[in-house]
């Protein structure tokens, strides 16, 4: 059994231990914080050992425009998105040992040749000090609760509300790269075309069965999801805005404000952005897993959380299970290795330190405005340069001189990710490389990602039957090598 309390106080205190640098400055900036945890259960033992072996902070992602075709600016640096990536360094470096037969404390040999596995045992855990931006933080509000991610202002608002704590995830400049506005786009692991937009259909998801002709996630919207709040109550509201192509939010008052069950991209500073929320990703993972497309070469099955913790806050475990379960619960026609695989979702009561809430509660007089965070921080249980901290999509305190160079990548751009991904194919001997990666002619990050064929399959069959608004990425950002 998961207590979630234990979980948190685990987290929080992987993020005392991490030195100072890119951590946000008392009583004024806030950020979120985002871990993956191995659970590891021993066999005849009640023993559990939990352990946290990926952690993320921040706020921000880049705009469209901003997207390199080299794959060197890391486009998403909200928490969820960091902790994320950092797992998969993790995971790399896990199975790194194991080809190398170093022993891992995570895989083992499958049955499928060339193909590895959790041990018994062993599985992940994901942990979010917030809920997650999206369609999981359209709640009912209750009391003075502030938002639980910073909502949208629409240019019609009047000034006086647009004041009450709308405060957008907007893109902040450090002082070292301040010109450069950076927007961002999300990392879509499929082909770059687009799918058909279907009819809207307004009625409540949450009444379809699987039993009903299928039908997208997206057209299953609903204002408002019943007894969402009380008669006039507000809910709280997400700076994700609708994807393009599909019903825009009413902007009605109270509960009319937004839609629910949309697919929404995250907020960039004065650009729209390619990112999909975070309620949306972990969605994905569900079905996806959370390993990506090119560990999904060396995987017999993908890799789920078994379940989702979020920190003490604004919470609904009706709007957490919708989005994040009930979006893609009838998804079916997977490949061999991928399943619809909904994690159990939790609660913590203790919040983070650093939260929006615990920042206001704490700030003083003279300190200046609350804002959040600019920098992202990146650790993972690896033993070289675990920790990467990042401001507008590199590392942080970079010059303008140094750009386009590795000194200025973070270490979970595509570029550093996909570098590390070929010294672990390097290390494989031939023989016992996936039958994907034996002697194929693959060249480019995108030749990697399509040698992923029950991947890419997973990911057709989610699109069509739950997402098909879901933006891709442009194939010539793919393509670098």
């Amino acid at each position: 059994m998961v207590d979630p309390d234990e979980i948190a106080k685990l987290c929080y205190e992987r993020f005392q231990q991490l030195p100072r640098r890119g951590k946000p400055e008392p009583g004024r900036e806030w950020t979120l914080l985002a871990a993956v945890l191995r659970i590891t259960r021993r066999a005849n033992s009640d023993t559990v050992e939990k352990e946290v072996v990926s952690l993320g902070t921040g706020t921000k992602c880049i705009g469209q425009a901003a997207m390199s075709p080299s794959g060197d600016i890391l486009n998403d640096s909200h928490a969820e998105v960091i902790a994320r990536r950092g797992c998969v360094r993790y995971l790399i470096q896990e199975l790194y040992r194991a080809v190398s037969g170093g022993g891992s404390a995570v895989f083992c040999q499958a049955e499928e040749q060339g193909k590895w596995r959790l041990h018994p045992g062993v599985s992940f855990l994901f942990f979010t000090s917030h809920t997650p931006c999206g369609d999981a933080a359209i709640i009912a509000m209750t009391g003075s609760q502030s938002q639980p991610c910073p909502p949208v202002t629409p240019a019609h608002r009047p000034e006086e509300e647009r004041g009450r704590g709308d405060l957008k995830r907007k893109d902040e400049e450090s002082s070292e790269v301040k010109s450069i506005k950076r927007p961002r786009q999300e990392e879509p692991e499929t082909a770059e075309t687009h799918l058909e937009d279907r009819g809207q259909r307004r009625q409540s998801f949450l009444s379809k069965s699987c039993e009903d002709p299928p039908q997208p996630a997206e057209e299953r919207v609903e204002r408002r999801s019943p007894g969402l709040c009380p008669q006039g109550a507000d809910v709280h509201r997400t700076g994700a805005k609708c994807v393009s192509g599909g019903p825009a939010d009413p902007l009605l008052p109270g509960e009319g404000y937004h839609w629910t069950g949309l697919l929404r991209v995250k907020p960039g500073r004065g650009q729209p952005t390619l990112s999909l929320s975070c309620s949306d990703k972990l969605a994905r993972c569900g079905v996806l897993g959370f390993q990506g497309a090119l560990l999904s070469l060396y995987l017999q099955e993908a890799l789920y959380y078994s379940t989702v913790v979020v920190g003490g806050g604004p919470y609904s475990q009706e709007a957490m299970t919708r989005a994040l379960v009930t979006r893609c619960s009838c998804v079916s026609a997977l490949p061999a290795g991928f399943s619809v695989c909904p994690p159990q979702l939790l609660q913590s009561s203790l919040e983070f330190p650093f939260s929006q809430a615990q920042t206001e509660l704490h700030h003083q007089a003279g300190q200046g405005r609350i804002s959040p965070c600019g920098a992202a921080i990146s650790w993972c249980n690896v033993p070289e340069q675990p920790l990467d901290v990042t401001a507008n999509g590199y590392k942080h305190g970079v010059t303008r001189k140094a750009l386009g160079t590795a000194k200025a990548r973070s270490l979970l751009c595509k570029l550093e990710l996909f570098h590390s991904f070929l010294s672990l194919v390097a290390a494989t001997a031939p023989a016992a490389r996936p039958p994907p990666l034996r002697g194929a002619e693959l060249l480019t990050y995108w030749d990697y990602k399509q040698a992923a064929q029950s991947y890419q399959q997973a990911w057709q069959q989610l699109l069509s039957q739950a997402f098909p608004r879901w933006p891709r990425t442009d194939r010539g950002l793919l393509l670098f090598h």
